[in-house]
């Protein structure tokens, strides 16, 4: 493979390529032509509320003017606390039209990492929702470079409570700002934000994304979910983390009406359920951990709703079968799985069916396709790599690491020398195993650090807990690599049983069987009251392998 660090140059072209790509053109272009399309937005009292296109960006001109007459300047980091509101849409737009980076606060994140990321970035200024006045307190004493606090409420002032010094009023700062700017042109490869990721092991690393990149990656990403101008976008994934998929940028540059659902929780999806019937959603993300509550309480609805036309970008894990099935059958929405991390904007794949393989393959086969992560999206470069990082064949079985180069793929992590072993000769390594097949379908198996090395054989440790959560008594399942003196490495499954279910081990053995052979099978399957999770709720396999270190010694 070579590297593409010396581009070829070859006759100079006529067109405008000293004009830069821009992420405050998306929005711009949006209110001059759709000036009258609809932002709706979930209010701070639980209700809703709606403005135009119009509307936003003459709020997002005044919010730019307002950081500007604090001092913020091109490269200041500028940090956001907040939900998927109208508040957070605006401050998209308004802190990288100044050449400012946003920088993207995880409220997944413990307080002590999230201290890490508000020092490690050195911001300045923090945009803190009312109701998110405490997490900024427990970071603020680690923060003393923090030149203000910028509270956003529909309260006034003096109504706030609150330890937080400097504080300033967002809703007063635009009040007394003007509602015109003439926003800089600014060189593209600036970074207009910046987000941390939320590994298991070691500290936060940042990930500073470019306005070429994001540019780019919205064309692909509309083009890939065939995005128009009558299509309803609601933002489910959070806007705090990898710019909640890209979307927000992908549904302004195509002008999409926007739907705001504001905070809300897994545990009662009502909520947006509702908006999104009441609001003709056509496009949205989220985890299946997010979608199958809504499919439960679609399925309590005597009229069922009609999303012939939604699209349900779908990542985190594997979306079950049955909830892409059911889904489908009830309502006609399509769950379309994809692919991505922090690292990659993140749009590296999306499971969109091929037009020959429609004719080819039974409806069974195409259903089992779709739990792939799908097909590599236009720009993006992939190779799949051996331990020795020799590139493996393209045939569905020859499993390896991921390895991702593109525009928006991140070349180096933020300030921090130490983690060159992530990258390969401009590749970065994305630490995922994965199978590519002959119809260029990728496959993740599992992650490098839990796949488990057994006589020197790997054994996917997430197909073995889909295969366990896609039992009907079964709500969660995890499944690590324990030592054994003999073979390495052996399989323990953990599982959490739904409430009043019931099922025996070998009821699962029986299950795993269907596609795992019997050296495969763990050890023990252990029946548990919840399985240990990270501060941003994935599965912690560090920790269960440390508890469970000793389980096989004998």
């Amino acid at each position: 493979m070579t590297d593409i660090a010396q581009p070829v140059r070859g006759c100079p072209s006529t067109m405008g390529d000293a004009r830069q790509l821009n992420t405050t053109t998306l929005i711009r272009h949006a209110a001059r032509t759709h000036s009258d399309q609809e932002i709706v937005y979930r209010t701070q009292d639980g209700g809703w509320g709606r403005y135009t296109y119009a509307d936003c960006y003459t709020r997002v001109c005044r919010s730019a003017n307002a950081l500007r007459a604090l001092g913020v300047a091109p490269g200041d980091r500028v940090g956001i606390l907040d939900w998927n509101s109208r508040r957070h849409f605006e401050l998209y737009w308004a802190i990288p039209g100044l050449g400012a980076v946003m920088l993207q606060m995880n409220l997944r994140l413990g307080h002590e990492d999230l201290g890490y990321v508000v020092g490690h970035s050195n911001v300045s200024y923090v945009c803190v929702d009312e109701s998110l006045l405490s997490v900024a307190e427990s970071i603020a004493a680690n923060a003393p470079q923090i030149k203000g606090w910028i509270v956003m409420t529909d309260k006034p002032l003096n109504q706030i409570k609150t330890t937080l010094t400097p504080l300033l009023h967002y809703e007063d700062l635009l009040a007394a700002a003007d509602a015109k700017i003439d926003w800089p042109e600014i060189e593209e490869h600036s970074a207009y934000s910046a987000c941390y990721t939320t590994g298991t092991t070691g500290r936060p690393k940042g990930v500073y994304y470019s306005h070429r990149a994001i540019y780019l990656h919205s064309t692909v990403m509309a083009t890939n979910l065939g995005m128009t101008l009558d299509d309803c976008t609601m933002l489910i994934t959070p806007m705090f983390h990898g710019q909640s998929w890209g979307l927000p940028q992908a549904a302004t540059m195509l002008a999409n009406k926007i739907v705001l659902p504001g905070r809300y929780v897994a545990e009662d999806t009502r909520p947006l359920t509702d908006v999104m019937i009441a609001e003709g959603v056509t496009i949205t993300n989220g985890a299946p951990a997010i979608f199958l509550p809504m499919l439960q309480y679609i399925e309590t609805l005597p009229d069922k709703p009609d999303f012939s036309r939604l699209r349900m970008l779908s990542g985190a894990t594997e979306p079950p079968l049955s909830m892409m099935i059911g889904f489908h059958e009830l309502t006609g929405a399509e769950v379309v799985h994809a692919y991505g991390a922090t690292e990659t904007t993140p749009l590296v794949a999306v499971n969109r069916l091929k037009p020959t393989l429609k004719k080819s393959l039974s409806k069974d086969q195409q259903w089992d396709l779709k739990r792939k992560q799908g097909l590599i999206v236009t720009g993006v470069d992939i190779r799949i790599v051996d331990l020795d990082g020799k590139e493996l064949p393209h045939d569905g079985s020859s499993a390896g690491e991921i390895l991702l180069r593109g525009p928006w793929i991140t070349a180096a992590y933020h300030d921090m020398p130490d983690s060159a072993d992530r990258f390969l000769d401009g590749w970065w390594r994305s630490g995922d195993i994965g199978t590519l097949d002959e119809n260029g379908y990728l496959k993740v198996t599992d992650r490098l650090k839990d796949v488990i090395k057994s006589g020197g054989e790997w054994i996917s440790s997430i197909d073995m807990e889909n295969l366990l959560m896609g039992h009907p008594a079964v709500r969660e399942a995890a499944v690590v690599g324990i030592p054994h003196a003999k073979w390495q490495e052996r399989p323990l499954a953990l599982v959490v049983l739904k409430p009043g279910q019931e099922v025996t081990q070998e009821q699962l053995y029986a299950r795993l069987s269907s596609a795992f052979a019997k050296w495969q099978l763990p050890d023990q399957i252990l029946f548990v009251e919840d399985i240990p999770k990270t501060s941003v709720g994935k599965l912690d396999k560090k920790r269960i392998r440390v508890e469970q270190a000793e389980r096989y010694a004998e």
